[in-house]
């Protein structure tokens, strides 16, 4: 499902932005570098030396390159929600993908202290535009480095290709275009030089497949739900642009708050886990129809996935989402999006997943 496949992974999506960037027509970094902080302990102290030296005194130089141009963008523009071209649904999804892909291969632990950093950078955010302090800019781009390192770099640049597909070539004019044009050239080249670093310390194999638990009750549930549900997948309409569309009346302070939330509960997941959650994100995108649904055993696998995901995470963690993200989806949300499916499909779709939470918070640490 269109939608779906984007939960995952946002810091493999960051990392990827961050590297694949080859060209000289300047792109800005990725924005999740400062508000967010993509898309989820173990401290940089668990990185390979390599990566403690190299990569992490380059980011030191990266950041004296960049930190004047990351002042000057409004990292609460809501242009950063819209599509960096036409709107292509399927042919986006194809994009997410990879880097789903992208941040499978990427290691465990890395991802870890990457969210963690982006946790830590959100927490420095000041000013009118949103920007995180500097050394927490340094630390999100060391962290990012890492991610990126340890991702053989044929995937890496499988993403770089596909957003490139979708990307229309006005896009990196128009944004240089609301910055100072010599700080961001500056940047650029800053980030030409990391680029350089990342590579030379990259991994050259991709790691091995996550271990897929079987024969769970999670997994038990995770058919019933799937069973009761999939009949409401069908009706929603995930080729719509509604889901680029920002929450009612709230601001991007305050919707990065939840994201805050959603990214504390990622760095709390368990790491195979997590890469067998988008293992079967990526499967399931294969299997996607014209209308963006994918098959029924697809979706009862990454029900299954989700479910064993959450409940690796204590429930308090859980809960911060859930409260976070209630405090800014008004109730017309809710209700719009219930008037475009059949209401019985909906109903008997929320009646499975109240009986599947509560399997998932039985096995739940």
């Amino acid at each position: 499902m269109v939608r779906g496949a984007r939960k995952f992974l946002a810091l493999g999506v960051a990392a990827a932005v961050v590297y694949s960037i080859k060209e000289l027509n300047f792109v800005p970094g990725p924005r999740h570098a400062a508000p967010m902080a993509a898309a989820d302990a173990a401290s940089m102290m668990m990185a390979p030396a390599a990566f403690a030296d190299e990569i992490g005194d380059a980011s030191k130089k990266l950041g004296d390159a960049s930190y004047n141009f990351a002042k000057e963008v409004d990292w609460n523009n809501g242009i950063f929600l819209q599509a960096p071209g036409k709107f292509q649904p399927l042919k986006a999804l194809k994009a997410i993908d990879k880097m789903i892909e992208m941040g499978a291969a990427a290691d465990p632990k890395l991802l870890k202290a990457a969210a963690e950093a982006h946790h830590k950078a959100i927490g420095s955010i000041s000013g009118p535009n949103g920007v995180t302090s500097r050394a927490d800019w340094d630390e999100v781009n060391t962290a990012l480095g890492r991610v990126v390192a340890s991702v053989p770099k044929a995937k890496v640049m499988a993403v770089y290709d596909a957003v490139k597909d979708i990307t229309d070539p006005k896009v990196p004019a128009y944004m240089k275009s609301l910055v100072n044009g010599p700080d961001a050239e500056k940047a650029y080249q800053g980030f030409l030089e990391f680029k350089d670093v990342v590579a030379k310390n990259q991994a050259t194999a991709a790691s091995a497949p996550a271990v897929v638990p079987s024969g769970d009750k999670i997994g038990a549930a995770a058919k019933q739900l799937s069973d009761a549900s999939y009949p409401f997948i069908k009706d929603i309409d995930w080729l719509s642009d509604i889901y680029l569309k920002p929450l009612p009346g709230k601001t991007a302070p305050e919707t990065l708050k939840a994201i805050d939330k959603m990214i504390v509960m990622g760095a709390k997941m368990d790491g195979n886990l997590l890469k067998a959650a988008a293992e079967a994100h990526h499967k399931a995108i294969g299997s996607v129809d014209s209308k963006g649904v994918t098959s029924a055993a697809d979706y009862e696998a990454v029900n299954a996935a989700l479910g064993r995901l959450v409940a690796s995470v204590p429930k308090e963690t859980v809960m911060d989402v859930y409260n976070s993200v209630a405090k800014i989806v008004d109730p017309t949300v809710t209700n719009n999006m219930f008037s475009k499916v059949n209401p019985l499909d909906a109903v008997a779709a929320a009646k499975g997943f109240y009986t599947f939470k509560d399997v998932v918070q039985a096995s739940q640490r």
